[in-house]
């Protein structure tokens, strides 16, 4: 079943209720066992793949955005205009385009995409959707890419008072591996988060540009990005497999890249990397490791990251009506890779992991297939199921061999189509 064939029903099925039907955070009653994905809000069991999809895909949606990262607006046209393009990128291996992209309506943010294309193929090719935390001048060493003028982390290589210099630029290079992906037959779509929003708690980007009846966080107006973004690679018809849409991300921008593909049904695989609490990872404390960071603690550092309502669930996660394996089993049936390091407790690799089981009885319920066992599987080896998981030795960081399992799960859930 494709995930687009039912995007329409579910659409008719959204507007029936709303969230204003959900009742206050406290009155909602504790569960400390994970809530069950198939059992609608009012309890009623869900037996088919058509009910899930026309019935409790949209109550999980409004039920996310309720409850923790907010309502988006309406999408806008999306107008493009193409700043500069390279025939003969990478040694010749590629094409490599430099794009703006404005909201048409909204006099507001540009977003800045560098896309590269391998240059020998024979049609359109599956493309790797991604944001990036730098900008697309530190993903390649390619002096002629645009610095962005956007506000920078302070922290990052050759940023100086959170604007980029030329000391930043490829400071990215082994974060994303460009020509390993080329190389592989994929192209390549990155863009800055902040175009989006700025990563500020004192400071909102994109969602001051609409009304106030939005209340949508930094990681939904990161979400609604990529889904700006894939509105443009739908267009290339020559160049991209529209049926080949994967959206990456690392840490909160593979939070972003899962919310992403559970509330837009045009994405086809989803690798959410080391994407921990609020993402992959569970909100209840009791399902993972020890020390994993917690509800409140993700709040407190980051309050913008959710609505103001999730903050409701600092001292009681046992309360929200849903966890993070039900935006997993949203995805269904795109495949879905999580990615994790033997040494990065605080992202909750062994919580993560439960997370994959517990949405397996809908991916076998829409799919046929989900994870391939429920145990976790050795430091090093790919579970390369449609819910899949992938652990190796090391730290918070996404690599070369991150990337090498990236495309090896792409081959058999893509290509082999």
């Amino acid at each position: 079943m494709h995930r687009i064939g039912v995007f329409f029903m579910a659409l008719a099925v959204t507007s029936v209720a709303s969230s204003g039907d959900f009742p206050d955070p406290a009155k909602l009653p504790i569960k400390a066992d994970l809530p069950d994905p198939l059992h609608m809000f009012n309890g009623k069991k869900v037996t088919s793949a058509k009910q899930w999809q026309n019935e409790r895909v949209p109550e999980l949606r409004r039920l996310f955005e309720h409850y923790m990262y907010g309502k988006a607006p309406p999408a806008p046209k999306v107008n493009a205009k193409v700043e500069r393009v390279d025939k003969n990128a990478l040694g010749g291996k590629a094409t490599l385009k430099e794009i703006t992209l404005t909201l048409q309506g909204i006099d507001g943010p540009k977003i800045h995409v560098l896309l590269v294309v391998p240059n020998k193929r024979k049609g359109p090719v599956p493309v790797f959707v991604g944001m990036n935390f730098c900008g697309n001048h530190a993903v390649l060493n390619d002096p002629k890419i645009t610095l962005n003028p956007n506000w920078m982390y302070g922290n990052r290589k050759g940023v100086k008072d959170n604007k980029a210099t030329e000391k930043s630029r490829g400071s990215d290079v082994d974060v994303w591996n460009i020509e390993d992906i080329i190389d592989r037959g994929y192209a390549v779509a990155t863009f800055y988060s902040g175009d989006i929003d700025a990563d500020r708690a004192d400071e909102r980007g994109i969602q001051k540009y609409f009304g106030k009846e939005f209340d949508w966080s930094t990681i939904r107006a990161w979400a609604w990005g990529f889904s700006r973004v894939i509105d443009y690679l739908e267009t290339l018809e020559d160049e991209i497999d529209p049926k080949g849409i994967i959206v990456v991300g690392h840490s909160r921008l593979g939070k972003t890249a899962l919310l992403c593909c559970a509330f837009d049904v045009r994405v086809a695989l989803c690798i959410p990397h080391q994407a921990g609490c609020g993402g992959t990872g569970p909100s209840r404390p009791a399902l993972g490791n020890k020390g994993a960071e917690s509800v409140k603690r993700i709040n407190t550092s980051f309050p913008h990251w959710f609505n103001k309502r999730f903050k409701d669930f600092n001292e009681e996660p046992e309360r929200l009506p849903f966890d993070q394996h039900c935006l997993i089993a949203m995805c269904a049936p795109a495949p879905v890779l999580l990615s994790n390091a033997v040494d990065d407790k605080w992202a909750n690799p062994d919580g993560q992991f439960n997370m994959l089981v517990a949405a397996d009885p809908v991916y076998r319920l829409v799919a046929a297939e989900g994870v391939a066992s429920k145990k976790m599987p050795a430091v090093g080896k790919l579970m390369d199921s449609p819910l899949g998981y992938w652990i190796r030795e090391g730290k918070h960081s996404m690599n070369r061999d991150d990337w090498r399992v990236f495309l090896d799960f792409a081959d058999k859930h893509l290509k082999a189509k």
